[in-house]
């Protein structure tokens, strides 16, 4: 392994620690503000906004470097955590700083795998994503036992102060310092195009398509997944960070070995296994809500069954990272990989913004199992651009 490639391993490690705080969110927003659903969606408003802005943003800095652009990406991640998790802030003035530190998350996320294949060898572009995807979830792990044992014995709270925010930024600083000092040893920073500039084509349709599905299935692996879990089945933090615990053990194995499928099987393949788990995973959640509002299923059992979906929810979109080799399979111009990836984030959050909102209402309104049977229907689609794509294999 190059020596860039092992000093980007390492900010990997402590930007995924901030990755083990998604476990527990959706508790901090039930007990800190008693959110009700339709409160849920509307708060992924503000948290999915700055995906939309990413591409823009990340376009209009271009001039500094992938690189550069990710360490301002984890300065803002360390000011949004530090605040919500220093002081009480209303409902209000919380999603201001949630927004800051949500914009700092989106800006990121094109930037790792855009940084992570232009480090990487000829050949092990898929090895490279899948490893750096491991020691992500390995850190995001290291985040949820400290939750865990924190919530189960008394020692964290979600009243002030927040101990796991401010981890969580004081991580983010050590991924910016990291990522300095990467600077010094990638002496022509890798770019995009023009700043300010967005580029559509027609040739990345297809990938456009996949990232539009990926804004609603993301969204309920996000928000309404969990929220079957903490809102129908009252489970608590320290329950939410098990889960996150063990999602990110098989991880820490399952992520190199899909990296390796993608070089060795090829990408098809990988993006028929990426729709079929949606459909089975959407389609069982939909059941099992079915079955907890019939009150045909204990308390523990739908712990278990819940529990169960949500891993495997979560290993689901672990198979994402197909997205950026199959782009990067029919990239016209490699300079514009970061970019695209970028866009396709922001286009995923439009979607995902509207998705919330809606499903808050169906939820609501006409039942949560209908949230889930909707998006497994809507993965068929995935089946279909598998099916259809062109790529040089």
């Amino acid at each position: 392994m190059k020596k860039e490639l092992k000093i980007f391993t390492i900010a990997v490690a402590f930007i995924g620690f901030a990755g083990g705080i998604d476990g527990i969110l959706a508790n901090y927003f039930k007990e800190a503000y008693n959110v009700t659903a339709f409160q849920r969606g509307f708060i992924e408003f503000p948290r999915e906004l700055p995906g939309v802005l990413g591409a823009f943003v990340i376009s209009g800095l271009g001039f500094m470097g992938d690189i550069r652009i990710a360490v301002l990406a984890q300065i803002l991640m360390a000011l949004g955590m530090t605040i919500l998790g220093l002081f009480s802030p209303g409902f209000g003035f919380m999603l201001v700083f949630l927004f800051i530190f949500s914009l700092g998350q989106h800006i990121y996320m094109p930037l790792h795998d855009g940084i992570a294949v232009s480090l990487s060898e000829k050949g092990k572009e898929g090895k490279t994503l899948g490893t750096l995807s491991g020691v992500k979830v390995a850190s995001a792990m290291v985040a949820s036992v400290v939750t865990f044992i924190g919530f189960r014995y008394g020692f964290f709270s979600f009243t002030n102060p927040i101990i796991p925010f401010l981890l969580v930024a004081l991580t983010s600083v050590l991924g910016a310092l990291v990522l300095i000092y990467l600077c010094r040893f990638v002496k022509v920073p890798h770019k995009d195009t023009l700043p300010g500039k967005i580029v559509l084509r027609k040739e990345y349709r297809y990938y456009y398509a996949l990232a539009i599905l990926n804004g609603v299935q993301k969204q309920i692996m996000i928000v309404f997944g969990p929220w079957v879990l903490v809102d129908l089945l009252g489970a608590k933090a320290d329950a939410m960070s098990l889960l996150v615990i063990l999602t990110s053990l098989l991880g820490m194995g399952f992520l190199p070995f899909i990296g390796r499928c993608m070089d060795t099987l090829g990408i098809r393949k990988i993006l028929y296994a990426d729709a079929l788990s949606f459909i089975f995973v959407y389609a069982l959640y939909g059941m099992l809500c079915s079955a907890i509002i019939a009150g045909a299923v204990s308390l523990k059992t739908g712990m278990i069954l819940g529990g169960t979906m949500f891993i495997f929810d979560r290993m689901s979109m672990n198979l994402g990272m197909v997205r950026t080799m199959y782009l990067k399979n029919i990239s016209i111009n490699k300079n514009e990989l970061t970019q695209t990836i970028s866009l396709g984030i922001s286009m995923d959050h439009v979607v995902s913004i509207c998705c919330a909102m809606l499903s808050g209402y169906i939820w609501k309104s006409i039942g949560p199992q209908y949230v889930f049977y909707f998006t497994a229907a809507l993965s068929m689609l995935n089946l279909l651009i598998a099916k259809t794509v062109e790529i040089n294999e």
